[in-house]
């Protein structure tokens, strides 16, 4: 769909876009092909894809997948989407705020790809929330703000690394990503843009039980950046047992979140599940 066509519709259909719905849409054919190809798509997949607008990837996703299912907030949107596509007999249309319905329905999305062109004001919830679900999707591509996708991709000691980084890569392995330049998109946004790739992990760091305490000691790990972890730590669990647990895992009592791979985070989770237990680590 080319920009002029993507003007034309929504001066037809008197349709405003709205900012807050982070309604940029990707209209580079070139890009789009980009995020395809980045997928892999096979005719047995099922694609689940999160905000359309006007359908340039949907297209795309249809022609390539087995099943889609597109998610879109506007009325308006979901309105053309259904006329559109009338005719796409693998192509399931919701018209709902995707957050709120993910969070609702709790699929099982385990044999799914989300690729999508994330509305940006919901783009980093929407990876977590499905990164972090009993049932996450097999792999996930998704366009971005480019500060996200860094910090979907980050490691230990970069800049970009924080909690957005492990509360994802404990599912997932991040794979390269691409930018994509301001005037691909309409509106064209304040921000850079990026397309990048995560992969379910073929064997869990953690089970799936550990995983509350993973989040949580990496929120009060990083809840003030400046400071030791372990003064941050001792505040949910005994101090003598996290100097213990740092010290078998070959760190300093004076470490500080960010020189902390994600490995050792899923082995000092562990150590204090050991400690809430009542159980040496």
């Amino acid at each position: 769909m080319k920009l002029s066509e993507i003007r034309s519709l929504l001066a037809q259909r008197n349709i405003r876009l709205t900012k807050s719905l982070g309604q940029n849409f990707l209209h580079d054919g070139n890009q789009l092909r980009r995020i395809v190809d980045a997928a892999e798509l096979k005719p047995t997949d099922k694609v689940l894809e999160v905000g359309p607008g006007l359908g340039p990837l949907t297209e795309l996703l249809v022609a390539g997948a087995g099943e889609v299912m597109a998610v879109e907030i506007d009325p308006r949107l979901a309105a053309f989407l259904k006329q559109q596509f009338a005719s796409a007999k693998n192509l399931a249309l919701v018209q709902d705020d995707a957050l709120k319905w993910l969070v609702r329905e709790r699929r099982n999305w385990s044999e799914w790809k989300l690729v999508a062109n994330l509305p940006y004001s919901v783009a980093s919830p929407i990876v977590v929330e499905l990164a972090q679900s009993e049932h996450c999707p097999c792999a996930m591509v998704v366009t971005l703000q480019l500060e996200v996708a860094k910090r979907l991709a980050a490691k230990a000691g970069d800049a970009d690394y924080g909690v957005l980084s492990l509360l994802v890569q404990l599912n997932y392995e991040p794979r390269d990503y691409f930018k994509i330049p301001a005037d691909c998109f309409f509106p064209a946004p304040d921000v850079d843009s990026a397309c990048v790739t995560l992969v379910r992990r073929g064997i869990p760091l953690l089970p799936k039980e550990s995983h509350a305490t993973f989040a949580k000691i990496v929120k009060r790990a990083f809840s003030q950046r400046r400071k030791m972890m372990l003064k941050l730590l001792k505040q949910d669990w005994p101090e003598e047992k996290l100097v213990c647990a740092l010290e078998e895992l070959g760190l300093s009592p004076q470490v500080r979140a960010e020189a902390v791979t994600l490995e050792q985070f899923a082995r000092l989770t562990e150590k204090v599940a050991l400690v809430t237990k009542g159980r040496s680590p």
